[in-house]
């Protein structure tokens, strides 16, 4: 499995440490930028990065993004069919959102999620599977249903 991650300057350290992190466990990282620290970078262009891959690649990608609030990548990945972001502050939370969502892109939010805590909520939100439970299943039908229909109108 490819993991891709993007990180804006806020994130940029982070993402540096995560990727490393994934690394060492045997993941296969694609850093969708910046690739550099760049104070007038904008999270946008890297959150679309991440989402545009796990959009296109469906079942099974994943993609983790972070800006200073996180709220900023989450909103952009957000905005693509079949993505399922969550801004995610903690393990359990983490834990519910693949279990009970099956979320497929991890915000993180650099300002206040310090580095090691991020490294456990990667963890657990990849070692993490889909429930499968009918009522969840049922719920991600219904976005799925939501997406057809805003694209059609």
């Amino acid at each position: 499995m490819i993991i891709y991650i993007g990180a804006d300057h806020r994130g940029f350290n982070h993402k540096g440490a995560i990727k490393k992190y994934l690394a060492d466990l045997g993941y296969t990282v694609a850093d969708m930028g910046n690739n550099r620290l760049d104070e007038t970078d904008d999270y946008p262009d890297f959150a679309l990065r991440v989402a545009e891959k796990i959009s296109l690649e469906g079942d099974g990608a994943k993609g983790i993004l972070i800006c200073g609030s996180g709220a900023g990548v989450d909103i952009v990945a957000n905005k693509f069919p079949h993505v399922r972001s969550a801004l995610v502050s903690n393990t359990e939370q983490a834990m519910d959102t693949r279990s009970d969502d099956d979320t497929n892109v991890l915000s993180l939010a650099a300002d206040y999620v310090p580095v090691e805590d991020a490294k456990k909520i990667v963890s657990v939100w990849i070692g993490t599977k889909f429930s499968g439970g009918e009522k969840y299943s049922r719920r991600l039908k219904k976005i799925e249903q939501l997406e057809i229909d805003l694209k059609n109108k």
